[in-house]
C-alpha cells in the first residue's frame, strides 16, 4: 500500500502527502473502498488514482459517493464559484478543490477552515458530512502572503489528510455548541500588547501629519444685517466645522485593491470588534457574502490596529482575541472567520455584552475604539414582543458603551441590518444609544461595500473630544435654541453658554449646527457682537489638545436702514434648516406609520416636500436641498403599504434619521433611482475605501449591485427599473 501512494506523491509533483489514519483497514479491500471516494486531479484529462491509475479515475460530474480535490490546469467553458468565498474555481489558479460528497465544490483552503474548527456540513445545501478533509498548517506562510486578497490565498506547499467523522459527532448537539470550538477565558485580559512607539500606522515619511492642518471653523449669520430699530426672533446663526485631512494617500480612481496596509499614511490606530450574527438564517449565501466582506476588513487594517471578533447566535462567543492585524494576525483571523458555521437563534444583546467586554477588560488601549455589530433577525432572548408591550433598550445596551456614560469607553457601534428580516428599530436604538450609525443593507451583495464605507471612516480619526461652546456677547442676548441632532447638548440657566459633545471626527467629515437668538432693538452701535464661538479637541496622533477660537466672532450691522442685498437669506444657513425640517418630518412619519397611519405619514413626507420647494436653496438649485426632495420621495414609496413598511420601510426611515442626526454617511436600503445623489455626509476617506472594494475583482459576481461612492444608494437594477416604467 505504501508504494501505492508513493506512485501518486511522485505523480502528483509537489509536495504532497496523504494519509490513511490508523483506523482504517490496511487491506486492498479498504484501499479500493478509500479509492471509491477520494481522488486528486491535476488536470481534468489526467487524474491519478491511488493506484497510480491516471485513466480519469475521478468522476467528471461529482456523485453523492465521491469527493475529490484538484489542480485544474486547463480552461473550461463555464467555472463553479466557491459558495464561501465567492470566486470564481477556475482552471490553472494553483490552488486545490474539493468536492464534498454532496456533490459541492469549494476551494480546498476555504472549506479547511470550516473543517478544521468542526463543521461537518455542506454551507450551500446543510448536508451533514461523513467525510472531509483537514489541513496540518505545516509550512511556513508566504512573506507576502499579506499582499494577497485574502478571500483568494495560493498555497504552493500543502498538506492533505483525508480523515473520517466519528458518526457519533455529526447530529444536532454537535452544532447547537459550535462556537464552543474556541476556549473563552473569563476575562478577555489576553490583548496583544501595543508598541507604545509604533500607535500609529504610518510610513516612513515622519512629516506626513506635520501638513494635515487644524480643524476648519466658520460662522454664518442668517442676514447680514438688522435695522436699529426692528427685533428678529429666533435669527439663526450657522456654526460650520470641517475636519482636516488624513496623512493617508487617496485612491485617484486608480485600482488600489492590491495596496498592502503598511503602505498606507499614517492613521489614528483603531481596536475594532466585530459582533456578527451566525444565527441559522445566516446559512448559505448570507454567511459567504459576511466571510468575503470580513476579509476585507481584516486586509485593509494596519499592523497597528487590532481585531477582534464576536459570533453570536442562541449564545455568544469571542472566536477571536483582540489581536494586531499584522501579517500573522490578518491570517489568523482569516481563519476564524472562516470557520463561522450558522445556526441557532438570535442573542443580539448577549453579542453586544460579550464585544463590550473585550474594550471592558483589555489591558492595552488604542487611540480609536468601535464595535461592527450585524444582525439580520430579531432577538428573541432579551427581547418582550407583543402588541402591548414597550421595549427599554437602553437595557440591551451595556452600560461601558453608552454615549453618555461616565466610565470614559466612548465604543460607538455602527449597527448593520442585513436583510428584511432583521429588528431595524433594535439596530437604529442600539446605534443611538451609543453614538454610532444605523446603515440598512437591503441588498445582500452590498455588505463589503458598506462595511468599506464605515472602516474608510473608522480609519481616517483625525479628530477626538471634540466641544463647541457658544456664549452670547451682547448683554441683551438669550440662546432661544441649539440644533444639534443626536449631539449631547448643554444649555446654562441663564441661557447664555451653551456646549456641544461633538466627539470623533474623520478626516475632511463636516458638522454644521444651527444656534438661535432673539435680536433685540438697539440703537446704540452700527454694529452688534452676538457670539463668541470656541472649539476645543484632541489630536488622536499627537494627543495634544487644540483650542480653536480664531476669527470666532459673530457680528451683524445695524444700520438705521436695510438694503435689499442684506436682507438676502444666507444659502448656507438655509440648506442646514432644510435638512432639520426634512429630518423632523421624517421622524414624525415614522410615528405615525407605527400607529399603522400610514395615510398620515404620507402626508407629513408631501407637505415637507412641497415646504422645501418654495425655500431659498430649493430656488437656487441647492444639491442637498435636491436630494432631500428625492429621499422624502423615496421614503413616501416605501410607506405606501404595511406590507412594504414592515419589509423595509422602517428600516429605510431610520437609517435616514441616522445620518442626519448624526451627520455621518450611512448605507440605505437599495434604490435604483439614478437620481438619488444624497451623499454629502460622505469623506474621501470613504470614497477611497468603498472604490478599494468595488475594485477588488476577483469572483465579483457580474451584474452587482454597488455602493456608489457618489450616491446614498447602491444601484445595480437601474435597467431592470427603467424597463419597468
Amino acid at each position: 500500500m505504501a508504494s501505492q501512494w508513493r506512485k501518486v506523491k511522485l505523480a502528483f509533483g509537489l509536495n504532497t502527502w496523504v494519509h490513511i489514519p490508523t483506523d482504517f483497514d490496511d487491506s486492498s479491500s479498504s484501499l479500493n473502498s478509500t479509492a471509491a471516494r477520494f481522488s486528486i486531479t491535476t488536470s481534468p484529462s489526467a487524474v491519478v488514482s491511488p493506484a497510480g491509475d491516471t485513466s480519469g479515475y475521478c468522476p467528471t460530474t461529482p456523485t453523492p459517493s465521491s469527493s475529490c480535490f484538484s489542480l485544474p490546469k486547463s480552461e473550461s467553458k463555464s467555472y463553479e464559484t466557491c459558495a464561501i468565498c465567492l470566486n470564481i474555481m477556475k482552471p490553472g489558479q494553483g490552488y486545490a478543490i474539493f468536492t464534498a460528497e454532496c456533490s459541492h465544490s469549494f476551494h480546498f483552503h476555504c472549506i479547511i477552515s470550516n473543517v478544521k474548527h468542526g463543521n461537518q456540513t455542506c454551507p450551500v445545501c446543510r448536508a451533514k458530512w461523513k467525510e472531509a478533509p483537514s489541513h496540518s498548517l505545516a509550512f511556513n506562510v508566504p512573506q507576502d502572503m499579506a499582499q494577497i486578497n485574502p478571500v483568494t490565498p495560493r498555497y504552493d506547499d500543502w498538506t492533505t489528510r483525508l480523515r473520517r467523522f466519528p458518526s457519533q459527532q455529526v447530529g444536532a448537539g454537535w452544532q447547537s455548541s459550535s462556537l464552543n470550538h474556541v476556549p473563552e477565558p473569563a476575562i478577555f485580559d489576553d490583548d496583544e500588547a501595543l508598541d507604545r512607539q509604533n500607535s500609529i500606522t504610518h510610513d516612513k515619511n515622519e512629516d506626513d501629519h506635520n501638513i494635515v492642518g487644524t480643524l476648519e471653523m466658520k460662522t454664518y449669520p442668517e442676514v447680514l444685517a438688522v435695522p436699529k430699530l426692528a427685533s428678529r426672533d429666533n435669527f439663526g446663526v450657522l456654526i460650520h466645522l470641517k475636519a482636516p485631512p488624513s496623512g493617508r494617500n487617496q485612491n485617484k480612481g486608480g485600482n488600489n485593491a492590491e495596496e498592502p496596509p503598511s503602505d498606507k499614511k499614517s492613521h489614528a490606530a483603531i481596536d475594532l470588534v466585530t459582533v456578527l450574527d451566525v444565527s441559522g438564517s445566516m446559512g448559505g449565501t448570507k454567511l459567504a457574502l459576511l466571510k468575503r466582506a470580513m476579509g476585507f476588513v481584516i486586509q485593509n487594517l494596519g499592523p497597528s490596529d487590532r481585531l477582534s471578533v464576536i459570533a453570536f447566535s442562541s449564545t455568544a462567543h469571542r472566536i477571536f482575541p483582540l489581536r494586531l492585524m499584522t501579517d500573522t494576525g490578518r491570517q489568523q483571523a482569516l481563519q476564524a472567520v472562516n470557520s463561522l458555521i450558522a445556526n441557532g437563534g438570535t442573542n443580539i444583546a448577549e453579542g453586544l455584552r460579550k464585544g463590550a467586554k473585550v474594550f471592558v477588560d483589555r489591558r492595552w488601549k488604542n487611540p480609536v475604539s468601535s464595535i461592527i455589530l450585524l444582525s439580520d433577525g430579531k432577538d428573541t432572548y432579551s427581547v418582550s414582543r407583543g402588541p402591548n408591550v414597550e421595549t427599554n433598550y437602553q437595557l440591551l445596551v451595556p452600560d461601558s458603551i453608552h454615549r453618555n456614560n461616565s466610565t470614559g469607553l466612548h465604543i460607538p457601534v455602527h449597527a448593520f441590518g442585513f436583510g428584511s428580516d432583521h429588528d431595524a428599530a433594535l439596530m437604529h436604538s442600539i446605534s443611538e444609544i451609543s453614538g454610532g450609525t444605523f446603515s440598512f443593507i437591503e441588498a445582500e451583495d452590498v455588505i463589503q461595500d458598506a462595511f468599506a464605507q464605515c472602516i474608510g471612516g473608522l480609519l481616517s480619526v483625525v479628530v477626538q473630544e471634540l466641544q463647541v461652546k457658544v456664549e452670547c456677547v451682547h448683554p441683551s442676548l438669550q440662546l432661544s435654541s441649539v440644533k444639534a441632532g443626536s449631539y449631547q447638548t448643554s444649555l446654562t440657566d441663564n441661557s447664555r453658554m451653551a456646549s456641544i459633545n461633538v466627539g470623533d471626527l474623520y478626516a475632511e467629515e463636516e458638522r454644521d449646527f444651527l444656534v438661535t437668538v432673539n435680536v433685540p432693538v438697539d440703537g446704540s452701535s452700527s454694529e452688534m457682537s452676538l457670539l463668541i464661538v470656541r472649539a476645543l479637541y484632541r489630536d488622536p496622533i499627537t494627543k495634544e489638545m487644540v483650542d480653536l477660537e480664531e476669527n470666532s466672532e459673530v457680528k451683524i450691522q445695524r444700520p438705521d436702514n436695510v438694503g435689499t442685498a442684506e436682507l438676502v437669506v444666507s444659502i448656507e444657513v438655509d440648506r442646514q434648516r432644510n435638512r432639520l425640517l426634512a429630518a423632523e418630518a421624517m421622524a414624525e412619519a415614522r410615528v405615525a406609520a407605527e400607529r399603522h397611519d400610514l395615510s398620515a405619514a404620507v402626508s407629513i413626507l408631501e407637505n415637507c416636500h412641497k415646504a422645501l420647494s418654495e425655500t431659498v436653496s430649493a430656488r437656487a438649485g441647492d444639491s442637498l436641498c435636491l436630494a432631500l426632495s428625492v429621499e422624502l420621495e423615496e421614503m413616501q414609496v416605501r410607506m405606501r403599504s404595511k406590507r412594504v413598511y414592515e419589509q423595509s420601510g422602517r428600516a429605510y426611515v431610520l437609517s435616514g434619521l441616522s445620518s442626519h442626526s448624526c451627520q455621518r454617511a450611512t448605507a440605505r436600503g437599495d434604490s435604483t433611482d439614478r437620481r438619488s445623489r444624497l451623499q454629502s455626509y460622505q469623506t474621501p476617506s470613504m470614497v477611497d475605501m468603498v472604490t478599494r472594494s468595488q475594485s477588488t475583482t476577483l469572483g465579483a459576481p457580474q451584474n452587482r449591485r454597488t455602493l456608489d461612492p457618489s450616491k446614498s444608494f447602491p444601484e445595480g437594477a437601474d435597467e431592470n427599473n427603467n424597463n419597468n416604467n
